[in-house]
C-alpha cells in the first residue's frame, strides 16, 4: 500500500490522548496488528451455547423459533460432562497438537468461544470452514460421550445445525458466528459488513464511540476487500475511517462536547463548519447573492470531516432522547444541511444521504419493518454509504434506552457475554492504539 506522511492523533472514547504522529497507513486493517486480530477472530472464532443445546434436547425445541418437536427430547447431562465434550471438540477442531486452537469459557462453561486454528481456513475457500468444523465437532463430541444410537444422533445435529441442510443456512442453530454464510453477502466483498448493529452494541459494552470503532474497523476492513480503497481511494477510505471511527484529532468527542448539553444536529453542522475553516479544509469562495459558497484542496479531508460531524450529530440527537429511531433521519438532514450551508458535497459524496432515506423508511416508516439494530452493512438498504453510515448506527443504538422492538439485550446477549470479553472486540479504540507501536 502506499506510504503516507500526514499523521493523526488517536484519542479514546473519553477523549484522553492515547497516540499522537500516526502515519494514516498505520491504522490501515491491512497494517495494524489489531485491527488484523479483529478481523482474524471475526472469521475463526465461534459461539457453542452448550448450556442450550442442553435445554432444547431436554425440551425438544430445535431450529426456527425452537419448534418443539414431541418424542424427540433427549435428557442428556451436557454441564455435567462439559469438561469432557470440551475436551473433545478441541481434541477434533486443532489440526495439530499445541496448534493455535483455543476454546474459552463463560457463564460457567455454558458458552463457548472456539478459536479455530488458521490451518483450516488458509486450507479453505471461505471461512465456513471455522463454523463447520465447530458444529460437526460438537454434535460428535456429545453423540459420543452418551452413546446416542444412529436414531437420536440426528435430533443432537438439529440442536447443534440448526435447520441447516433443510435450510440454506443454520436457522436456530445453537453454534453461531458472527458472520453470516457467503450465500447471503449482497455481493463480492460484503462479509465483514454483514454484522448486525446489535452485536457490534453488545460485544462493546454499549460504549457507543467502542462500539462506533469496532463497526468501522469491520467496515473498512470490508471496503478494502471489495476493491474500494485502491490507488486515490485508500486515502479517501483511511481518513473516513480515522475520523469518525477512530475519533482522530479527538475531533468527534470535541463536537459532541460543544453541543452535547443544549446542541443540536443543525448547531453540529455549524460547529463542524467552524473547525474545517479553523483547520484550513475548507475556505470562502465565490458569493451567489446572499449565499456564501466555500471551496476545498482536498474533498477526501473535507469527506473525513463530515463524517465525523454525521457522528456527532448522530450522539448528540439520538444521546438527547435515548432513542436509536432518529439516526436515519439524522444522518439525511445533517448531510443535507451540510450542502446547504457550504456548496460543498456531504459525506461520502451523497451515499449517506441516498442510504438514509431508503433506511428510513424501512426501518420505521410506512413499512416499519424492523428497528436500526437489525441492520448491517450488507443490506440492501444500508450497504450504499462506504463504511460511514453503520458506525452512526451503532453509536445510536448504544445510546437507546429500550425504544426498538428488537433490541441489542434480546437479538444479541450472548455475543456480549462471549465476544465482549476479548479485549479487541470490547476496546478496539485502545488496541489499535498499542497496535501501532508493533508495527515495524
Amino acid at each position: 500500500m502506499a506510504a503516507y506522511s500526514e499523521t493523526i492523533d488517536l484519542y479514546s472514547d473519553d477523549g484522553k490522548l492515547l497516540k499522537s504522529g500516526v502515519t494514516l497507513d498505520k491504522i490501515s486493517p491491512l497494517v495494524n496488528p489489531a485491527t488484523s486480530k479483529i478481523i482474524d477472530l471475526t472469521k475463526r472464532t465461534i459461539n457453542v451455547n452448550l448450556g442450550g443445546i442442553q435445554n432444547a434436547l431436554k425440551t425438544g425445541k430445535l431450529g426456527k423459533g425452537k419448534s418443539k418437536i414431541r418424542g424427540r427430547e433427549l435428557d442428556l447431562a451436557i454441564m455435567e460432562n462439559k469438561d469432557a465434550i470440551v475436551a473433545r471438540i478441541k481434541e477434533m477442531v486443532q489440526v495439530e497438537e499445541g496448534d493455535d486452537t483455543e476454546i474459552l469459557e463463560f457463564n460457567n462453561g455454558q458458552l463457548l468461544l472456539v478459536q479455530v486454528p488458521k490451518k483450516r481456513l488458509m486450507n479453505a475457500a471461505t471461512y465456513d470452514a471455522a463454523i463447520t468444523a465447530v458444529a460437526s465437532a460438537t454434535t460428535y463430541a456429545i453423540v459420543d460421550q452418551f452413546n446416542i444410537d444412529a436414531f437420536n444422533a440426528s435430533t443432537v445435529k438439529a440442536a447443534c445445525w440448526g435447520g441447516y441442510p433443510h435450510t440454506m443456512d443454520m436457522e436456530g442453530a445453537l453454534v453461531s458466528s458472527i458472520l453470516s454464510i457467503p450465500q447471503n453477502n449482497e455481493g463480492i466483498g460484503f462479509a465483514l459488513r454483514n454484522v448486525p448493529v446489535n452485536h457490534v452494541v453488545m460485544m462493546t459494552g454499549r460504549n457507543s464511540l467502542q462500539g462506533v470503532a469496532l463497526a468501522s474497523t469491520l467496515e473498512t476492513a470490508g471496503e478494502f476487500e471489495m476493491g474500494a480503497a485502491i490507488g486515490a481511494f485508500e486515502r479517501y477510505q483511511l481518513l473516513s475511517y480515522a475520523y469518525q471511527g477512530l475519533n482522530a484529532n479527538n475531533m468527534v468527542y470535541d463536537l459532541v462536547k460543544a453541543n452535547g448539553e443544549t446542541g443540536t444536529v443543525g448547531t453540529v453542522v455549524q460547529s463542524l463548519v467552524e473547525r474545517a475553516i479553523e483547520d484550513k479544509v475548507i475556505l470562502p469562495g465565490k458569493k451567489g447573492g446572499y449565499f456564501q459558497f466555500y471551496d476545498t484542496k482536498d474533498p477526501m479531508l473535507w469527506n473525513a470531516y463530515v463524517a465525523a460531524g454525521s457522528l456527532a450529530a448522530t450522539i448528540v440527537n439520538c444521546g438527547a432522547g435515548r432513542f436509536a429511531q432518529a439516526v436515519s433521519s439524522t444522518l439525511l438532514y445533517f448531510n443535507d444541511l451540510i450542502e446547504h450551508e457550504t456548496g460543498l458535497p456531504s459525506c461520502d459524496f451523497g451515499r449517506m444521504m441516498g442510504t438514509a432515506v431508503g433506511f428510513s423508511f424501512f426501518s420505521h416508516s410506512i413499512y416499519g419493518g424492523g428497528g436500526p439494530g437489525i441492520f448491517n452493512g450488507n443490506h440492501v438498504v444500508t450497504r450504499h454509504a462506504n463504511g460511514v453510515a453503520i458506525p452512526c448506527v451503532v453509536a445510536a443504538c448504544a445510546l437507546d434506552a429500550g425504544t426498538q422492538m428488537f433490541t441489542p439485550e434480546g437479538t444479541s446477549k450472548v455475543m456480549g457475554e462471549t465476544y465482549g470479553k476479548i479485549d479487541v472486540f470490547n476496546k478496539p479504540m485502545d488496541q489499535i492504539a498499542k497496535g501501532v507501536d508493533l508495527i515495524a
